[in-house]
């Protein structure tokens, strides 16, 4: 099969690929051990649940902007309470007419 998509960078990293001897990758144990381990802990993130209380009409708004942004509103929830206590959310103060 001929790859004529394919630039000489691209090229030269499989050809290099070629040369490694995958079967001392499998070996290793201490890498091993380490990969597994941030897997699980990368898989295994500890999650509480919380339940709160709030207006109907505060959270049809929220579920309104949550539809706008493509989530679900409990995800867009989570994703603004992440944005607040990283410092990430800026708040915009809102003109008000008279």
């Amino acid at each position: 099969m001929k790859n004529n998509y394919i630039d000489n960078e691209e090229k030269e990293l499989m050809d290099s690929l070629d040369e490694i001897d995958l079967s001392q990758i499998k070996h290793d144990q201490e890498n091993s051990k380490l990969l597994k381990k941030s897997a699980k802990a990368f898989v295994k993130k500890e999650e509480t649940k919380m339940n709160i209380r709030i207006s109907s009409s505060e959270l049809e708004k929220i579920k309104a902007i949550a539809l706008q942004e493509g989530l679900k509103y409990q995800t867009f929830i989570k994703s603004v309470l992440h944005k607040y206590i990283t410092g990430q959310l800026i708040e915009e103060k809102h003109k008000h007419t008279s």
